[in-house]
């Protein structure tokens, strides 16, 4: 496979019009795909059981936790080094495979035992046991799409993408149709793993001999393990509340927490993490270039958080008709740990926003420090919070992620470049337009709505905050920041801004 990777930096503004379309592509795409893969699920959901989720959600936090090993690490430095050498992408292949076979027999005879003992559940080894073939197509899925990530052509795995969106959600739905329970969601995912890996080394004709000679590669090395240290401690920081509890709920309430989870983080690690790997490559071709870089960053910042803040806070407004619409009534216990935790979601929105640029300045010690703090932050909240139940645990995230996001602002702040005050200037829009439109959808809620239509069928319900909600904060948007709101449209449409048709 060959790639025009040692080129040298494009013109800014070929580099910028490459960045634009690879954001289009990449999140384009990945909202269709969203949309296929959301159909799917949502009518899985109404046909399995709170506690299929639950023990789902078991065996998620081992595949979570081994997949952080899968070598990923060591291919993110192939996409941050200044040029690339056919033999360092042979020894990335070699390290791949060798790192994933070793994880899939890791998991066939140690882990998939020990789990099932600490969740006391059997079927968990078995399920285990099958999700090992997901590691056998990450050679194959991960240095492809990787290598075309750092030359910012995402086209092609952009397309693989809606492919693997059908695939799963066909798989999937038969599934479920013929009674196969929780075994839908194991064999769905190892589904869409292999098509995508398939899909990807024919699309890019990945044609490499693996190298198992690793001489010379430790820079490589280096790099992949400082993120892997990295990696490790966000898997404790982001899978220890399932962990915890999973071994004091029952597979029901531990199905209603884990698919509350999964809703209201949806748009936080469905859309922004495509975005980031946008982002990850083009900050790292602005790293001599502090001052752009910053700009760049505070844009991402106030253009996702104009999305992220109406989005969560509306849905915690209107988390009863949404859960109930979505899910189906079966689910309508969720509906008030759906609201705790939208209201968290914004502050996980924007903290994820960071690593890229941290990564992108080389800079993968500090994303270590900060990954530490969220290890050792959230745990210990998540074992005084599962004490109450999962309402109390849903409550957990909303003092462990703003403690977590103030940490993460201090630290970050003197190697990003932007101030306090800049960063408070790129929230404002979105945040003081989605607080007054939350007010504004409360009233008519509880005030109109309720007058009106007590018994109002939840599909309508939901419609009718939408409405209110969506009026309210474009309308907010429009009169208090225009400027803002005319970034956006021209984003949309592709403009350039007046200043630069003028120049």
């Amino acid at each position: 496979m060959e790639q025009g990777l040692d080129k040298g930096v494009s013109a800014p503004d070929d580099f910028g019009n490459r960045v634009k379309r690879a954001v289009f592509w990449r999140s384009g795409t990945q909202i269709v795909a969203q949309i296929i893969s959301w159909g799917a699920t949502l009518a899985v959901i109404r046909i399995l059981e709170p506690g299929d989720y639950g023990l789902f959600a078991m065996t998620s936090v081992v595949l979570v936790f081994m997949n952080f090993l899968n070598g990923y690490g060591f291919v993110s430095a192939l996409i941050q080094s200044e040029s690339i050498e056919p033999r360092r992408i042979r020894q990335a292949f070699g390290m791949l495979l060798l790192i994933n076979g070793a994880l899939a027999l890791i998991q066939l005879l140690v882990a998939a035992p020990l789990a099932a003992a600490y969740y006391r559940e059997p079927i968990i080894a078995e399920m285990l046991r099958w999700q090992a073939l997901i590691y056998l197509s990450t050679p194959f899925l991960i240095l492809p799409e990787a290598l075309m990530t750092r030359d910012l052509q995402f086209r092609k795995p952009a397309i693989i993408n809606l492919a693997t969106a059908a695939v799963g959600a066909a798989v999937s739905l038969i599934l479920a149709l013929n009674d196969q329970g929780v075994w839908t969601l194991v064999f769905a995912p190892i589904a869409m793993f292999w098509c995508r890996a398939i899909l990807l080394t024919v699309s890019t004709r990945f044609l490499v001999m693996p190298s198992f000679d690793f001489r010379g590669s430790g820079n490589m090395f280096g790099f992949g393990m400082a993120l892997l240290g990295a990696q490790a401690f966000f898997i404790i920081q982001s899978q220890s509340d399932i962990f915890i509890a999973g071994r004091h709920f029952d597979t029901h309430d531990l199905g209603l927490y884990a698919e509350a989870l999964f809703l209201t983080q949806l748009f936080a690690v469905k859309f922004v993490p495509p975005l980031n790997e946008v982002a990850f490559p083009a900050y790292a071709r602005l790293q001599d270039n502090r001052p752009a870089l910053t700009r760049g960053f505070l844009k991402a910042v106030r253009l996702i958080m104009l999305v992220a803040c109406p989005l969560y806070l509306g849905m915690a407004i209107s988390a009863g008709p949404f859960v109930e619409t979505l899910m189906g009534p079966k689910w309508f216990e969720a509906a008030p740990l759906v609201a705790t935790l939208a209201l968290a979601m914004p502050f996980v929105t924007l903290q994820i926003l960071f690593a890229p640029a941290l990564n992108a300045v080389g800079l993968p010690r500090l994303t270590l420090h900060l990954t530490i703090a969220g290890a050792i932050i959230m745990p210990a909240i998540y074992l005084i919070a599962v004490r109450y139940g999962a309402q109390g645990l849903a409550t957990g995230w909303l003092v462990s992620v703003p403690l977590l996001l103030a940490f993460t602002i201090y630290k970050a702040r003197p190697h990003v470049g932007f101030t306090y005050r800049q960063l408070g200037a790129a929230i404002a829009p979105g945040l003081g337009a989605a607080l007054v439109m939350a007010a504004v959808t409360w009233t008519a809620d509880h005030i109109v709505m309720a007058y009106v239509w007590q018994d109002m069928p939840a599909p309508l319900h939901l419609a009718a905050l939408t409405l209110a909600g969506g009026v309210s904060y474009v309308a907010l948007l429009w009169y208090g920041s225009r400027a803002t709101a005319m970034e956006v449209v021209n984003l949309l449409i592709r403009r350039k801004p007046p200043e630069a048709e003028t120049a």
